[in-house]
């Protein structure tokens, strides 16, 4: 009798021929229907022309439309047996308020919104992922969940689609993001730690205003503030060991209406970023200490209203480990990626069951939430062919 290592070469050999290099029309379809998207952006918790969409792509190609799962705006879709494991794929469907400056013939037909990340290419290549294993849904022994995943940008997505009780039965989910700076063809796979958990915050100094020009009257918050920027700098490089990463910005400061006035308050907002939640815990703990430390050595008081984000991604090392060995057999080039400091609510899922998050090179000529951001399309149909043979494989190791 064959080992086991033999009989999953055998079971990968039989899907790479399965998944043999899909035709042209099938190219063309998945580049028109995000051409489609692209055209027609929808902001997170608008995305109900998008979903409608979606539904009717689904349901050409025959996929279940599983509306048990009840979502506001997205949706979630099947196909492969009632009896058998689970598997789940997810794409994210919003847009960005961003003014698109492509110049593509089939650039944002919205004024300031646009599909600035490349979920219009994720919900392609779902679709796709959909239509390929729709075709041997007689030989699946399980069943695929599809989630088409709204409000990714601002981290509510998630969450919705785990009340919804889609997860409930997983026991594996996928999912994948372009990745610019990667070439078409190349696969961006790492256990462990891929991309950051994403907080904010929102800091309040009080101030006591006063004449500008008697500052000994007040106490100026801006000066406050000032300090505070830069004290929090010494967090990471201080607190945050060598061999760890962390980022804290400080991006927006709001303070004064006049230029003879000193103001009642500063407001300053911004972001931390982490890949590990001892490091999180300390960074938002010493953030807290700095703040009220710096206000109270000027004789004033500061508040902090700490925004939780989307926790890091953290791949499954056994789930990375299979990936590569498929990545291979499809005839893609995988790299091991430095982890990303952006953040991503596909981690909420896998703080439910085992996941895995990937990068798929798109050759693109700017990074993400770039006004000119764009993907280049022929990564559209080797996703798909990624995505489908990750949840076959897994349906067949699950089964057993």
């Amino acid at each position: 009798m064959r080992s086991e290592l033999e009989q999953s070469e055998h079971k990968l050999e039989q899907l790479e021929a399965q998944h043999a290099e899909p035709d042209e029309t099938f190219a063309q379809d998945l580049t028109a229907i995000r051409r489609y998207l692209h055209r027609h952006p929808e902001l997170s918790g608008e995305e109900k022309a998008t979903t409608a969409a979606i539904r009717d792509w689904l349901e050409k190609e025959g996929v279940r439309l599983a509306d048990e799962y009840t979502l506001r705006t997205g949706l979630i879709a099947e196909v492969g047996q009632t009896e058998g494991p689970v598997v789940a794929l997810r794409a994210d469907i919003d847009a960005l308020p961003i003014q698109e400056q492509t110049g593509l013939e089939f650039a944002s037909q919205i004024e300031g919104r646009m599909h600035a990340c490349g979920h219009d290419a994720h919900t392609a290549i779902l679709i796709g992922a959909a239509r390929l294993l729709k075709q041997r849904e007689a030989s699946l022994p399980g069943r695929v969940r599809f989630i088409f995943q709204p409000s990714e940008e601002k981290a509510t997505g998630a969450r919705q689609v785990i009340q919804s009780g889609a997860l409930s039965d997983v026991q594996a989910i996928f999912g994948l993001h372009n990745k610019p700076d990667l070439r078409v063809g190349t696969v961006g796979i790492r256990e462990g730690a891929l991309m950051a958990a994403a907080d904010g915050f929102v800091v309040k100094v009080e101030g006591v205003g006063t004449h500008a020009a008697v500052p000994e009257a007040g106490i100026d918050p801006i000066v406050v503030a000032a300090h505070i920027v830069t004290a929090l700098q010494a967090i990471v490089s201080r607190n945050v060991s060598a061999q760890e990463s962390a980022v804290i910005s400080v991006t927006k400061i709001h303070s004064g209406t006049a230029w003879n006035v000193i103001p009642e308050e500063a407001v300053l907002d911004g972001t931390v970023r982490t890949f590990d939640e001892k490091v999180r815990a300390l960074i938002r703990e010493r953030f807290n200490q700095v703040v009220s430390g710096v206000a109270a050595a000027y004789g004033t008081r500061a508040t902090v209203r700490w925004i939780q984000g989307p926790p890091a991604v953290v791949n499954d090392e056994s789930l990375a480990l299979e990936a590569v060995q498929i990545t291979q057999r499809l005839g893609l080039h995988s790299v091991r990626p430095l982890p990303s400091p952006a953040g991503e609510d596909f981690s909420f899922y896998q703080k439910e069951v085992p996941g895995l998050f990937l990068f798929l090179g798109t050759s693109g000529p700017h990074e993400w939430h770039h006004p000119s951001f764009d993907v280049q399309e022929q990564a559209l149909p080797l996703g798909a062919q990624l995505l489908a043979a990750l949840a076959e494989q897994a349906l067949h190791r699950l089964q057993g």
